[in-house]
């Protein structure tokens, strides 16, 4: 049953998960999007290829990807304890998921950019536009729908992972189902969450949905 109680608990779960949610968010853009930018430009037909970096970096996304987020949460249990001073916790949680999206962020950003039109590219460049000034105002500026796409699914994307910290230690939406729906067989509990971790998703989704299509100037 809800008391008032186990409203405040699910009240502060909510803004927990959405703590985790966007903190990760910005930071996994912080790091991937970068990332994302110079394994297009380093790549063999990018703006100025270079080839060692490419590939070093994509071995670095692809085996990093490669881990579960549960292995990696535990695995650098060390690390988190470093970064934030405990391994428990919502801002604890936040280090896994960085390093879990990061490189989820970087393909994202690397797809988006090179779904571009290379003749746009090759006309700023007979310009004589710079490499930054090619990079900031012609690939990410015109990519930017689906830069907001991806990001959209890396948000939704972050919010499972969240969800799923509720094993290892974080708090938020995961935590109360864990704790209360499967440790204490309260199923009344686990059904709220999962409704309320499904709405977040949703608004979410249909917010960067809206975002996308006002920025596709395709759709003017």
């Amino acid at each position: 049953m809800l008391d008032s109680q186990m409203i405040w608990l699910l009240v502060q779960g909510i803004g927990e998960t959405l703590y985790m949610t966007l903190g990760a968010t910005l930071f996994s853009y912080v790091i991937g999007l970068p990332l994302g930018v110079i394994l297009v430009v380093c790549a063999k037909d990018g703006i100025k290829p270079c080839l060692p970096v490419y590939r070093v970096l994509d071995v670095i996304v692809n085996l990093t990807r490669s881990i579960p987020f549960l292995v990696l949460a535990v695995w650098i249990i060390p690390f988190t304890r470093l970064i934030t001073g405990t391994s428990i916790g919502s801002t604890a949680m936040i280090v896994p998921l960085v390093l879990a999206a990061a490189p989820f962020v970087a393909r994202l950003v690397e797809s988006s950019l090179l779904e571009l039109d290379k003749g746009i590219i090759e006309a700023a460049q007979s310009m004589g536009a710079s490499n930054f000034q090619i990079i900031w105002k012609v690939m990410l500026s015109e990519s930017k729908p689906s830069l907001l796409n991806g990001a959209t699914i890396a948000v939704t994307t972050i919010l499972g992972y969240s969800a799923m910290g509720g094993f290892v230690g974080a708090g938020g939406l995961g935590a109360i189902a864990y704790n209360y729906g499967y440790y204490r067989y309260q199923t009344d509990i686990m059904l709220i969450t999962v409704i309320l971790l499904v709405i977040i998703v949703q608004v979410m989704q249909g917010s960067g949905n809206k975002l996308t299509s006002h920025a596709d100037k395709r759709k003017i």
